[in-house]
């Protein structure tokens, strides 16, 4: 049985998660503006009206996800410089992005 449900929508800064809200919905935030809400929770439907919310399957929901991780993964494997050792290149930018896999 399903867990969560899955939209996407973009964070335009404050208001976009109001306190009251956070007080009644948990939000899980992934790559390419996803995010998991609780299914079945009144005030989490609500949210995605206000923030216009586009209501995704969890495949396509994982699809955006992996393609926005790919493209970050393949950003972070081409910047290199001449060298550079892998871990003098995680103190430069940081760790290789990971998968993510979206739960039920």
């Amino acid at each position: 049985m399903a867990n969560y449900r899955y939209c996407v929508a973009e964070n335009w800064g404050k208001g976009f998660i109001e306190h009251d809200e956070s007080s009644k919905i948990t939000f899980t935030g992934y790559p390419a503006n996803v995010w998991g809400l609780p299914i079945n929770n009144k005030d989490a439907n609500l949210w995605i009206n206000k923030v216009l919310g586009t209501v995704k399957t969890r495949a396509e929901a994982q699809a955006l996800v992996d393609a926005q991780i790919d493209s970050e993964q393949t950003a972070w494997d081409n910047d290199n410089e001449s060298g550079e050792t892998s871990s003098e290149k995680e103190q430069r930018i940081g760790f290789r992005p990971v998968d993510i896999t979206l739960e039920e």
